[in-house]
This record gives structure tokens, C-alpha cells and sequence, in this order.
């Protein structure tokens, strides 16, 4: 053979890997790389090794560890897209503020404990035009339990997110944490706290960790669905994020939440 002879291997060489039994392990092997293929193409490429172990493991039930499974991305060349920085924010002086009374613990022993919140803004390729995205976290289950979005950053977008999370959830008087932006040190923003029985809690000046797993989800939604698509309408940027905290939500695996997905996780809690 051609090949045979321009590698210099001996045809019988050849034939015996040919007519070889191939090994169990790498019949695993490939199974697996077909396996993260698959996963990497159907999930946008947003699945680092941890996750990818996570979903192989939970949808196939198995077992396989980490490394394995990063060793096998690597030879593939199958990784995550990285995450990029986020842009600071404008200072405001504010009307009231809260104690940071959260103090940085992110625990939660029941849903409705402890809530997060905060406004992030998304841009649309070719329009000066920006869209707002407000949410409220809760973080017993990770999970966004309120949102609206809006081309204004105002106080009425905070209001209506908030006011959306209180009609789901009418008994809840949960500490609500927030960083100092203005809707939020608003007296009327205070108001509406303070009917509710709600605990006000803020973040430091100057200290995004204080609100960090807020943070957190920020940089998800935009490593996962903004950053790998092009958006040239405001429309199908709002239907992007709708079908992506619906996919966050009811579908994406947290390890910390015993790889479950958060609604789940929460429905377990509930029945208990």
C-alpha cells in the first residue's frame, strides 16, 4: 500500500491493527467524545469539563470523573467560552440606605429566605438603543424568580420586577440585597419594602462581591447566550433571554444544587 510505504510501516503491521479487537476502553472512549461532541454543539459551547461531567453523568447515568472527561475535551479541543469583564457603573447619590445586613452569606436553609437583585443592560448591534434586564435571585435554589426587562433603567423597572415576584410569591418576607443603585435607595422602593415586612439589605460601596452570586448570574447569561450570538433587534434579544432563564431555570445542571436544575431543586425542597 501507498501509505504503508510512504510511512515506512510494514504492511503486516498494517493488517494486524486493522483485524485488531478494538479495546473495551476505547470503545468508552469514543462513545465519550461523541458523547461531549454532541453536548458542546446542542448547549451553545457553554460547557466547561466540570458541567460537561455533570450532564454526561446525569443524563446517562453514569459515573465518570472530571479529569476523565477534561482529559477527552482537551484532545478534542472542546472547551468553554470564556467570560469577559464587566463594565462598571455610574454613581448616583442615593435617598436611603440599608445596613449590609446579608454580610456576605449566601447560604439559604428555605426557599424564600434570601433574595438578591440588581439591573444589568444589554446592547443591540447598529441602535444607540439599550435593554434593561432586572431580576430577583433567590438563593436557596439559585434560581431567577422574577424578571423584567425594559428600555429604560428606571425605578419602574425595579418596582414591576419586584412587585412580579411578591404576586408569585404573596407570603414571602424574604432579606431582599441589593447594591446601591438608585431605584433601589429610592424612598418609594423603600415603601414598597416596607409593606411587604421585608429586611433591607445592601451591598458596600463600592464591594460587587457583597451581591456576588447576582454577579455571578450576570456573567453566565452573558458568557452563555449575549456573548456567542449577534443581536440586531430588540425583539429577538428579549426572546433570547426570556428562552434563556426559562432554560437556566428548568434545564441547566448546578452541582451545588446536587446537579439538579434550580426549579427542580426548589420543587423537592417544597414537597419535603
Amino acid at each position: 500500500m501507498v501509505l504503508c510505504d510512504i510511512l515506512e510501516i510494514p504492511r503486516s503491521s498494517y493488517y494486524k491493527w486493522k483485524n485488531r479487537s478494538k479495546p473495551k476502553k476505547e470503545t468508552q472512549d469514543e462513545e465519550i467524545c461523541n458523547l461531549i461532541l454532541e453536548y458542546d454543539k446542542t448547549f451553545h459551547h457553554i460547557l466547561g469539563y466540570r458541567r460537561m461531567t455533570m450532564f454526561i453523568n446525569h443524563f446517562n447515568r453514569t459515573d465518570y470523573s472530571v479529569g476523565y472527561i477534561h482529559r477527552l475535551m482537551k484532545i478534542l479541543g472542546v472547551k468553554a467560552k470564556i467570560r469577559r469583564c464587566r463594565p462598571g457603573y455610574r454613581k448616583s447619590k442615593p435617598e436611603y440606605t440599608a445596613e449590609n445586613i446579608l454580610a456576605r452569606d449566601f447560604s439559604a436553609a428555605k426557599p424564600n429566605e434570601k433574595w438578591l437583585s440588581d439591573v444589568t443592560e444589554f446592547k443591540i448591534i447598529g441602535q444607540k438603543q439599550k435593554l434593561f434586564l432586572c431580576a430577583i435571585f433567590d438563593l436557596y435554589d439559585n434560581s431567577i424568580i422574577a424578571y423584567k426587562m425594559s428600555t429604560r433603567n428606571d425605578n419602574k423597572l425595579v418596582f414591576d420586577t419586584f412587585d412580579l415576584a411578591i404576586k408569585k410569591h404573596p407570603n414571602a418576607k424574604p432579606i431582599f440585597h441589593s447594591d446601591r443603585g438608585y431605584q433601589y435607595t429610592s424612598i418609594g422602593f423603600k415603601t414598597k419594602i416596607k409593606k411587604q415586612g421585608i429586611i433591607q439589605s445592601m451591598s458596600r460601596v463600592g464591594k460587587c462581591i457583597d451581591n456576588g452570586p447576582m454577579e455571578a448570574f450576570w456573567g453566565i447569561i452573558k458568557s452563555e447566550m449575549y456573548y456567542l450570538n449577534k443581536f440586531y433587534s430588540l425583539e429577538d434579544l428579549k426572546q433570547a433571554i426570556i428562552n434563556y432563564i426559562n432554560f437556566y431555570n428548568h434545564k441547566r445542571l448546578q452541582g451545588k444544587l446536587k446537579c439538579l436544575p434550580p426549579i427542580e431543586y426548589r420543587k423537592q425542597a417544597l414537597i419535603a
